[in-house]
């Protein structure tokens, strides 16, 4: 015999005491919420996402300290496999920094294609991540190599990039550094990067240069931003 329910009257049926409670916005927002594992291959980038001002999200990052493109993919598998946390997305970042040639051309496409067999979300920049840094101030679509956006940054920040940018307490305060500078424009950095990468997708992925896709990991980041 199943279990007896008391029974509700009709006329009981809309009273307040008696409707199911609607979930709170606490509850929504806990049902929302994302976690995501960034590994990149260097401090500045790592203290710079770290500096994203997010709710509903939880961010993990990890740098791997200068690792070869195709080496840094792998680890990540790796930091995957050895953690019971899921990752609602994963993202690699890394750039190009061209010094040795072929080999590394190689490397920088078989990464992203490695990256992009595993589902995972592939940031690239081609030359360098200091490239995302410049089109804050102005657009360049000249294969650029490091030292001219180490040169152009050190005189938008009265200081010298190449020696100081790589530190922790200068890199800590990228972030604020753009977000204080009435000279640059976040927005206008996405704008640039994204005129940019449409008019070179179809491109070899080394051939792209000037790019940078870190523009979609901000975008990312800043819908979960704490308003």
């Amino acid at each position: 015999m199943g279990k007896k329910t008391s029974a509700v009257k009709v006329t009981d049926r809309n009273k307040a005491w008696n409707r199911k409670a609607k979930p709170s916005k606490y509850e929504k927002r806990k049902e929302l919420k994302k976690t995501i594992l960034i590994v990149c291959e260097g401090l500045t980038e790592k203290l710079y996402f770290e500096s994203f001002r997010v709710s509903s999200l939880t961010v993990e990052v990890n740098n791997l300290n200068g690792q070869s493109k195709l080496k840094l993919v792998e680890l990540t598998e790796d930091i995957i496999k050895e953690t019971d946390k899921e990752y609602d997305e994963v993202w690699c970042v890394f750039d190009m920094d061209i010094d040795k040639g072929g080999k590394e051309l190689a490397d920088f496409d078989n990464a992203i294609e490695k990256g992009k067999i595993k589902t995972y979300n592939v940031a690239y920049s081609n030359d360098v991540f200091e490239l995302w840094f410049y089109l804050h101030y102005a657009y360049t679509n000249q294969a650029n190599h490091r030292q001219f956006y180490y040169k152009k940054l050190s005189a938008y920040w009265d200081c010298n990039y190449e020696k100081v940018g790589k530190r922790y307490d200068f890199s800590k305060g990228i972030y604020e550094r753009l977000e204080n500078d009435k000279k640059a424009s976040q927005q206008d950095a996405i704008e640039r990067a994204e005129k940019l990468y449409s008019n070179q997708s179809q491109l070899e992925y080394h051939k792209q240069n000037p790019v940078t896709l870190v523009y979609e990991l901000v975008q990312l980041l800043n819908r979960y931003s704490k308003q």
